[in-house]
């Protein structure tokens, strides 16, 4: 059963930061206000994408951890094109994937690629963008149509008045038409739960799915399969095809990254693979698609790819024109977070996928019986 070994591996290393996401997802919901966001990330310009590409770059998530994250900015007002740039330049680069890069790959990768990761983020969020437009999709925000911020509108006797005014925040209330509570403990309360339920009842299946194809690659693809493309396009090409279904972080990759090196890949190929890997997995793709709209998705992976190698073409290019040497130091690879810690949240993360599922599953057998019941 090596493919449940392979994903029973990844579910471990993958709970962490994933239930980092869920919980800054929370609070972004509930700390950070949706006018704020839409001051900041609701545009459509170039500034904006800009603006989201580098507010990504730091943070410490990786590719499962970033999905409820963006999901999360983009419910909260953001843009599509601020929330495409976020959700490319978060998985494929941060703090702790640069540390790395320098260790393993040396300085030049570790300047390369966050610059390139940045990029190639705010490529994807120009192209998502451009067929945004200025309408917002109320369903993929899930705000009540009632909820008209900053705008003039008739109140019956069941909301704040009688007559008309100006509303900001639907009668101070959050965005599922609840009241929003107003102490801190109550607001990390409320984002705790929402993280748990709403929000990884629409993104635990495409979680699963990218984990299951990732054991899948892992378990069955050959040794060195990889390796033995070497240089120029074909082997970018081949990093593309393979990464796409790869559910790794960005940190994780880096060791996998000086291996290639070492094996014969050129810099280039590597720089593809560390940045389609994080930025391409399935459920990534699952969740563009659902909250964003299939024509978004394109955009997405013409940015993220066509970015990518692009910029493995400008380091294969450097490296040859300057002689530039790219040595790989590969050393004991030590355990990034305690054992203690990565199997109580793995435990935890699976107590609340189970309960994620089991509610979902429950409601279509509800929604059958009714529908058969009618009929």
């Amino acid at each position: 059963m090596i493919f449940l070994e392979h994903f029973y591996v990844l579910f471990l290393e993958s709970a962490p930061w994933l239930l980092i996401g869920l919980v800054l997802a929370g609070m972004l919901k509930m700390f950070v206000s949706m006018s704020w966001m839409t001051t900041q990330l609701g545009g459509h310009d170039l500034k904006t994408t800009i603006k989201a590409a580098l507010f990504g770059a730091p943070l410490p998530l990786c590719s499962c951890g970033v999905i409820p994250a963006a999901v999360g900015l983009r419910r909260a007002g953001a843009s599509k094109a601020a929330t495409t740039s976020f959700l490319v330049s978060t998985p494929e680069t941060g703090v702790d994937s640069i540390s790395v890069s320098y260790v393993l790959l040396g300085p030049f990768m570790a300047i390369v690629r966050p610059i390139a990761a940045v990029c190639s983020a705010i490529i994807a969020g120009v192209l998502v963008g451009k067929d945004e437009g200025e309408v917002k999709d109320r369903q993929t925000l899930s705000i009540p149509k009632t909820c008209c911020a900053g705008q003039k509108q008739e109140v019956n006797t069941n909301g704040c008045s009688s007559k008309t005014q100006a509303t900001s925040s639907c009668c101070g209330q959050g965005h599922d038409g609840k009241q929003e509570p107003s102490s801190i403990v109550g607001k990390i309360r409320s984002g705790l739960v929402y993280s748990a339920t709403e929000l990884l009842d629409d993104t635990a299946l495409w979680l699963l799915i990218g984990l299951g194809f990732a054991a899948l690659v892992q378990a069955y693809l050959p040794d060195g399969f990889l390796a033995q493309w070497g240089n120029g396009l074909l082997a970018m090409l081949v990093m593309v095809i393979v990464s796409i279904p790869m559910y790794i972080c960005a940190t994780a990759s880096t060791p996998i990254a000086a291996g290639l090196l070492l094996a014969g890949v050129s810099p280039g190929a590597v720089l593809v693979f560390m940045m389609a890997g994080p930025a391409t997995n399935i459920a990534t793709l699952g969740v563009v698609s659902k909250e964003l709209g299939k024509r978004a998705l394109m955009g997405y992976l013409t940015g993220v790819l066509g970015g990518a190698l692009f910029f493995g073409y400008l380091v294969d290019l450097a490296v040859t024109q300057f002689n530039i040497q790219v040595m790989p130091q590969l050393g004991q690879e030590e355990a990034l977070l305690p054992s203690w810690l990565t199997l109580s949240t793995s435990a935890l993360l699976a107590l609340l996928i189970a309960l994620s599922l089991g509610k979902q599953i429950k409601k279509q057998v509800i929604s059958s019986y009714d529908d058969h019941k009618h009929t």
